[in-house]
């Protein structure tokens, strides 16, 4: 039987991978990779330009029989009549629409509740769904902002932050009218990237064929103008945003669906009826469907910003606002917590103390649990979960005695762990049924990340082994379009240990404390 191979590409905040793999068994065949600028305002042409090097660097497409797209979520793309970038994408850990995301919650808790709730599908009937979580609808007592809260997980899944897409629209709207007014379409990283290999593009005159843009409900989830229940867009909450709805909006695809078949100048020339390209989707959501995640597995995944998600066969619904009530990218839900500062919390460390990452862990060896009460709340930049936009980071506790290097080494280390712990704390709370816990991503590499996690979170922790897993779900999700089987590929994960340590709820007590 001939080979079938599929490309999984991963457009992430930081690079892009290509990873061509072969259909059936999972394995590895090639992979190239090239970064994206920094920044949380980026000209999507580098990501273009990006993805053409690490294919190219993969040895190229012209033999792949199906791909798809797996990218960084919320970030804003506009494109004009003719299909050209308006104005740089404004990305998830772009915090300035915080503004705009706090008068749309207050926005639709002070709406009538006739009207926050048209289109909603709101109501016992609706699956899963609360009933309406204003109460007495009784606007001279409720709360605003709480209600607003609630209306918008209602209508959602989740509520505002910055990071949201919604609150961006909003942001260029008051912010860049004459911007606003040029928007024809609006899609996200993942979607604009695979419209791009499907050879569609900016035209000088003539139809763009803006509506060639596709997506799948794992990242339409991630706008906050999009109902994963019904899979329809929620036109009048983007209507608040922007001021009017009659902008193209990608096609959301099922979660094996073909959205197009690619350019052969790009992929598939040497393939019988070309490149068919998969629906893609949210990185977070790639990355549980390459670890083959299951209905009581949360993973916790440590790049650019610290992510703790977990498989749901129902959606969920946090009034709160703490958790996001995402698609994952099998027709199932993906609440997660998400922090903006991740694994740069140990970037930070490492240039603050002059060492590399294996040093900065043989520093915080030297250490006792606690830093010796040294405690860093590590919001840089700002923070999503909690939501707190504005904050800065903290260090708490510091004495003359206590101010060392090897104690200022823990409290970096820690402040990523007990982080991590306050999102997988959220998800527990919305009723999860924790039963293993995977821990994945470049920070996952450091040894006291493996050596600490298991007694800051207190449980055992599953290390599967590194790699790239949002590329791989990206791959596992075009074999299951390429072969076209009712079942998602079975491909097997790869385990390096499962990491034990002795408890240590002091540490976690202790920075509880100063993040109260």
């Amino acid at each position: 039987m001939t080979r079938v191979l599929v490309a999984g590409v991963d457009t992430s905040t930081q690079s892009c991978k290509v990873r061509v793999t072969d259909a059936l068994t999972g394995e590895l065949v090639r992979f190239g990779q090239a970064a994206h600028p920094d920044g949380t305002s980026v000209n999507p042409q580098a990501w273009w330009d990006a993805f053409q090097e690490a294919a190219a660097q993969a040895g190229g497409l012209d033999d792949v029989s199906a791909l798809a797209v797996g990218g960084q979520q919320h970030g804003m793309v506009l494109l004009d009549n003719q299909g050209r970038v308006i104005r740089d994408a404004l990305l998830w850990n772009d915090t300035r629409s915080s503004v705009q995301a706090e008068a749309l919650i207050n926005e639709l808790g002070a709406a009538d509740s006739t009207d926050s709730d048209s289109g909603s599908g709101s109501g016992s009937d609706s699956v899963g769904r609360p009933d309406n979580a204003d109460g007495a609808n009784n606007a001279d007592s409720a709360d605003i902002q709480a209600r607003g809260v609630a209306r918008w997980v209602q209508a959602v899944g989740s509520s505002l932050v910055a990071s949201l897409t919604i609150t961006k629209v909003a942001w260029v709207a008051q912010n860049e009218p004459e911007n606003a007014e040029r928007i024809a379409a609006i899609c996200l990283p993942h979607d604009w990237l695979s419209w791009r290999i499907a050879g569609y593009g900016p035209v000088e005159s003539g139809d763009a064929q803006l509506d060639a843009l596709f997506t799948d409900r794992s990242d339409a989830s991630g706008t906050a103008y999009f109902d994963s229940i019904t899979n329809e867009y929620r036109r009048d909450l983007l209507e608040m945003a922007l001021g009017r709805s009659n902008v193209v909006l990608p096609r959301v695809l099922n979660p094996h669906a073909v959205g197009a078949i690619a350019d052969p100048y790009i992929a598939g020339k040497n393939v019988e009826g070309g490149c068919v390209i998969a629906p893609g989707g949210g990185d977070n959501a790639m990355a549980a469907l390459g670890l083959g995640m299951k209905a009581g597995d949360v993973s916790v995944s440590l790049g650019t910003s610290g992510v703790a998600a977990a498989v749901s066969n129902s959606p969920a619904y946090d009034l709160t606002g703490a958790i996001a009530g995402f698609a994952d990218c099998t027709g199932h839900w993906l609440p997660l917590a998400c922090t903006i500062n991740g694994s740069r919390i140990l970037d930070a460390g490492r240039r603050a103390l002059g060492v590399d990452y294996d040093e900065l862990a043989t520093l915080a060896h030297e250490a006792q649990p606690g830093a010796n009460g040294i405690t860093l709340i590590p919001y840089f930049d700002g923070e999503r979960t909690p939501n707190r936009p504005n904050a800065t980071a903290q260090f708490y506790g510091l004495t003359l005695e206590n101010t060392t290097r090897s104690n200022m080494a823990r409290a970096f280390i820690e402040a990523v762990l007990c982080s991590q712990r306050d999102c997988l704390e959220y998800v527990k709370a919305l009723g999860a049924d924790v039963q293993r816990i995977l821990l994945i991503g470049g920070g996952a590499k450091s040894p006291a990340i493996r050596a600490y996690a298991p007694g800051i979170w207190g449980t055992d922790v599953i290390l599967p082994h590194t790699d790239e897993y949002v590329a791989i779900g990206a791959a596992r999700q075009a074999a299951w379009v390429a072969l076209s089987t009712d079942d998602i590929p079975a491909w097997e994960l790869n385990i390096d240990e499962v990491l034990s340590s002795s408890p240590t709820p002091e540490v976690y007590e202790q920075y509880a404390r100063y993040r109260a």
